[in-house]
């Protein structure tokens, strides 16, 4: 699914016009299942999302009806993707996606991963009128050739292709968008489905590898007493923000250095000055990126960029949702030509994985390989661990230690509080002055 608008469809000729060009074959289901592209095998709707796909004539008020559902759910990440436009920039943790068109219900892969069909039933003489008022007021057109095109192309059309798929739907919404007792029915029932998916998966996430040994890919920083001695002024909650960020900073330099050493090398001498051959070790590879997970993980940039010369760095901030547990993407930006780069993965803590995951997911999307991704966090949960490993087998797991357990708000335990408030200084009581900022207490 995708939500980035790069070229609106709004030509002489609307949607209705150009179905009636598409050669049909009696009518039938066969004659539908070529006007859109056929899904990947196997595709298949994440449970925890619901997905609502609208279809109707054209002028019918399809996008009133997606507007106002979306305006009574009343629920956070809701997408709604229009065949009037093209789509480029893929959607990550969308509660709710509301899918609209004209030919909405034309392809029977796609209706198999819908978990309702509307369809909106509008008086054939209102449609003509908002489309007279339309093409008048914001195309240019005069009321003769409107007319003329309503009866040579759009009404026929309608007709042919989009009347019949009527019988397809779950939902028929009469009158359109003024017609809120359907448009009430159809909220209740998506709340339904989202409180029966649990809109979030952490619960599962928490009991899926119970007792289980730790996976393979994942290196642990040796815990030597400089190790553990740096571990203990950062957890220590009455630690300054000062020293906390001076011994997380000297973590991240340990930490860096050790996920470099699982990067591919070759053997290269050189010659030293004395004249002698030395047979040394050379990254064997096109790139190395950075990308951090705002917002902690972008203070661990500074420690990849002392290591690495020229290193390239993206970011992805995915927040929690507080409400559904839910991790959402709300920016993406990552350098060009990524596919063929070893990618190191930055966020100072892991919980449940979640957010790691999506990253992940992100960064397979934009075609880096699996294997060549190396996700860093300074603590991670076993929780965390188990759920990266689990989805992303060849992913490389570095952290400087592994806590045991999470709590019931999710949260690390014995853990190190929330990393990025430490780090920031932006845990401190609202009461406090600019510069009580400089040395919180915890």
């Amino acid at each position: 699914m995708s939500v980035v608008s790069v070229e609106d469809r709004r030509s002489a000729m609307d949607s209705e016009e150009r179905t009636s060009s598409i050669p049909s074959s009696g009518g039938g289901d066969g004659s539908l299942d070529r006007l859109l592209p056929s899904l990947s095998p196997g595709l298949s709707p994440r449970k925890r999302t619901t997905s609502q796909c609208l279809c109707g004539g054209s002028a019918s008020g399809k996008t009133t009806v997606a507007r106002k559902i979306i305006e009574a759910l009343d629920v956070p990440w809701v997408v709604l993707l229009s065949m009037d436009s093209f789509y480029k920039k893929t959607v990550y943790g969308a509660s709710v996606i509301i899918f609209e068109g004209i030919m909405a219900f034309a392809d029977k892969e796609l209706l198999q991963l819908l978990d309702m069909k509307i369809f909106v039933d509008t008086d054939s003489d209102i449609r003509l009128v908002r489309r007279l008022r339309r093409d008048i007021t914001e195309r240019g057109r005069d009321i003769e050739g409107v007319i003329k095109q309503y009866n040579k192309f759009v009404k026929p059309a309608f007709e042919q292709y989009i009347e019949p798929t009527m019988r397809l739907a779950d939902i028929v919404v009469p009158r359109g968008g003024g017609n809120m007792v359907a448009i009430d029915l159809i909220v209740q029932h998506v709340h339904s489905q989202l409180e029966e998916r649990e809109l979030s998966v952490r619960a599962a996430l928490a009991s899926a590898h119970q007792a289980q040994p730790l996976p393979q890919t994942l290196s642990v920083l040796e815990s030597t007493p400089q190790v553990r001695g740096m571990h203990t002024i950062i957890r220590n909650k009455e630690t300054s923000r000062d020293e906390f960020i001076f011994y997380s900073k000297r973590l991240m330099r340990l930490l860096i250095e050790r996920a470099l050493s699982f990067l591919p090398s070759q053997v290269h001498v050189v010659q030293t000055p004395q004249g002698e051959d030395y047979e040394g070790r050379t990254f064997h590879g096109k790139r190395i990126t950075g990308v951090s997970i705002l917002r902690a993980g972008e203070t661990m940039e500074p420690a990849l960029r002392a290591v690495c010369k020229d290193v390239r760095i993206g970011k992805i901030l995915i927040q929690t949702n507080q409400d559904t547990g839910e991790p959402e993407l709300h920016y993406l930006r990552l350098p060009k030509d990524i596919s063929e780069d070893h990618v190191i993965l930055m966020d100072c803590t892991v919980s449940t994985g979640a957010a790691a995951m999506m990253a992940v997911r992100v960064l397979l999307d934009h075609d880096v390989q699996e294997d060549k991704i190396l996700l860093v966090s300074l603590l991670m949960a076993e929780m965390g661990v188990h759920s990266v490993a689990y989805a992303f087998p060849q992913v490389k797991i570095i952290t400087t230690a592994v806590d045991k357990k999470v709590n019931d708000l999710f949260h690390i335990i014995p853990g190190i509080g929330n990393f990025g408030d430490r780090y920031f200084g932006t845990d401190a009581p609202p009461d406090w002055s600019d510069e009580d900022m400089d040395e919180p207490s915890y």
